[in-house]
Parts: C-alpha cells; sequence; structure tokens
C-alpha cells in the first residue's frame, strides 16, 4: 500500500447537499492524501458521464503505481450498472488511490439511494454536508466560522451580519472571515456594521423592525435608503419574513423568561426579548395574514413582479397596517 492510501482512509463518503461544505470536504481529503504524497493527483468525474468499463479503468490499479485521489460526483445519479461496479471497487480500494464518493443523500433509483448505506457498512469515512436552512443552524455556521479563522463572534454581531449578508454560506464565510483579520479576533456588532458600512446601518433587517412596530413612515424611508445603497430586493423581503415568523415563534411560546425560551426556540436571548417587545399588538390573526404578505413578495422579488420595489412598499405598508390594527 502506498504512503497517501496508509495517511489517508482510501474510501471516503461526502454525503449532504451544502454546496460549500461538500466542497471543503473533497478539498480536505486531497490534501490529507498529499501530506504523505504531494503529486497525487485529484480527478474528479460526475457519475452521469461514465459508462461502466470507463469507472472499471479509472479505479483499477495503475501500471505505474500513481498516488489519485479519485472523486466521484453526483453518485446520487447512478443506475444499477454503475452502482455495482462502484461497490466492487470500494470493497477494496486500488492501492495508493483515495477513492471520494460525493452523494446528495438522496438518488433516482433505488440503487442509488441505497449507496451511501452501503459504502458505511463497508467502512468508508463519511462526512456529513446537509443543507443549512434553519435559523439557528446558519447562526451556528457563522460562529464556526469564526473559531475556523482563530476568533470569537458574539450573538448581536451573528444576527448582523446574516441580516446585512444575507444566507449564502460563501458569502458569510468570507465576511466573518474578513472580520476576524480586522478586529483582531474579537467581532462585535459595532464591528459588523462598521465593517459593512452605510449598507449595514440600513438593511432589510432595519425596514422590518419599523414595519412590524407599525411605523410606517420611518419604515418607508429606510426602505427607500436601502433601496438606493443597493441591498438586494431578496434581502429585504428575507428580513420582513423571518420578523414575521419570529413574531409568530415567540407570541405562541408565550411571556417567558427570554433565557429560557431562546433554548426551546432555538434563538439568543437578545433576539426572543426584542420579539417579546414587537409581538405587542399582534394577534394570531394577523400574524397569519402578515405570513402571507411576506410569501407573496418573496416570489415577487423573485421575478412574479413587473416592479418589485413596488411590491416591497406594498408590503411594508400592509405588515404596518395589520400591526395596528387596520
Amino acid at each position: 500500500m502506498s504512503a497517501s492510501a496508509a495517511s489517508a482512509d482510501p474510501l471516503q463518503l461526502v454525503v449532504g447537499d451544502e454546496e460549500l461544505l461538500v466542497e471543503r470536504a473533497v478539498r480536505s481529503a486531497a490534501a490529507r492524501a498529499r501530506e504523505s504524497a504531494p503529486e497525487a493527483e485529484l480527478r474528479r468525474v460526475k457519475v452521469s458521464e461514465l459508462t461502466g468499463p470507463e469507472l472499471d479503468e479509472l479505479l483499477s490499479p495503475s501500471l505505474f503505481a500513481e498516488d489519485r485521489v479519485i472523486a466521484l460526483e453526483a453518485a446520487q445519479e447512478a443506475g444499477k450498472e454503475i452502482t455495482e461496479a462502484l461497490l466492487t471497487h470500494a470493497r477494496q480500494p486500488a492501492d495508493g488511490l483515495v477513492l471520494i464518493v460525493v452523494h446528495s443523500g438522496g438518488g433516482r433509483s433505488k440503487h442509488a439511494k441505497e449507496l451511501p448505506a452501503a459504502l458505511r457498512k463497508l467502512g468508508a469515512a463519511v462526512t456529513e454536508c446537509t443543507k443549512i436552512s434553519k435559523p439557528a443552524e446558519r447562526e451556528a455556521f457563522v460562529a464556526d466560522e469564526a473559531r475556523r479563522a482563530g476568533g470569537r463572534i458574539d450573538a448581536a454581531a451573528v444576527s448582523a451580519l446574516i441580516e446585512t449578508v444575507g444566507t449564502d454560506l460563501r458569502e458569510l464565510s468570507s465576511s466573518v472571515t474578513q472580520l476576524v483579520a480586522d478586529t483582531g479576533g474579537r467581532v462585535d456588532e459595532d464591528a459588523v456594521r462598521q465593517y459593512h458600512r452605510g449598507r449595514a446601518e440600513v438593511t432589510g433587517f432595519t425596514v422590518a423592525e419599523k414595519a412590524v412596530t407599525g411605523d410606517a413612515a420611518a419604515a418607508y424611508e429606510a426602505l427607500r435608503w436601502a433601496l438606493q445603497l443597493g441591498v438586494p430586493h431578496v434581502l429585504i423581503a428575507d428580513a420582513l419574513a423571518d420578523a414575521v415568523r419570529t413574531i409568530g415563534r415567540v407570541a405562541s411560546a408565550g411571556r417567558g423568561d427570554p433565557f429560557r425560551l431562546a433554548g426551546d426556540l432555538g434563538m439568543p436571548p437578545w433576539k426572543v426579548k426584542k420579539a417579546q417587545a414587537q409581538a405587542r399588538g399582534w394577534s394570531s390573526t394577523s400574524v397569519a395574514a402578515a405570513l402571507q404578505v411576506v410569501a407573496r413578495v418573496n416570489g415577487e422579488v423573485k421575478g412574479q413582479a413587473a416592479d418589485a420595489d413596488y411590491a416591497l412598499e406594498r408590503t411594508v405598508r400592509e405588515l404596518a397596517a395589520l400591526r395596528n390594527g387596520r
């Protein structure tokens, strides 16, 4: 067995559909293989582009004993022939080969769906890359990124960064890494807002906060500034939706201690406390109506409306009216 195969797991499974995490997992596996075999080549091939014989050739022992890292991508698209051939090679990877199977976790066929479980049984080293979609998971991701960069970021700064940058993991990662470097390792809300300057001062979060408290005039003004500064329509719509959903969740949980409720709701205590104050004036009926309003504008800013600016203005007006019982 070659040095690279000995130092890196010869069979690896990267499962999930969060692109940034999948990319990191593949690169990390290749880097581990190259620690002992710097010349090991990383080759990435989509399963859908291979026939059975081509897969056999790709994974068979090298005539020149070359160290290789093969990443078979989109394995969820594999048919019966490819799946069976892949498992045959996975039972005993060729000497000098590190085989990385990238699979979304789903699959078009029975064989493709069962592939991850079969690879686990064969002892594959598994890296989970599940899609990050829940607010609490996204906040945890930002905090982890700060630690990866050698720093720390407090809860208020995490929320401010997400409100400013949005939900794209690559952008969040890039921003928090830069902030850690610029602040010497300790990132707070002031640092986030200073870093993003005007855009952070007037974000979708600012617009949403004014709208859900019923201050239509201030919400309109904040919206105009946000649009002039170039804040994307989608981020403003997301902030409006998040504000309404948060009020609904916190209101349904009752008026308990914010620190106790924070754990149950998966939110920072300060956010629970703010939402409790914002929830005054909202009823279950008005929250339900507001959820329909923000769902509509989400589709409108993604292409359904001829004028996205107007769609946001109307949404701000409707949310303020619902808050004020009109």
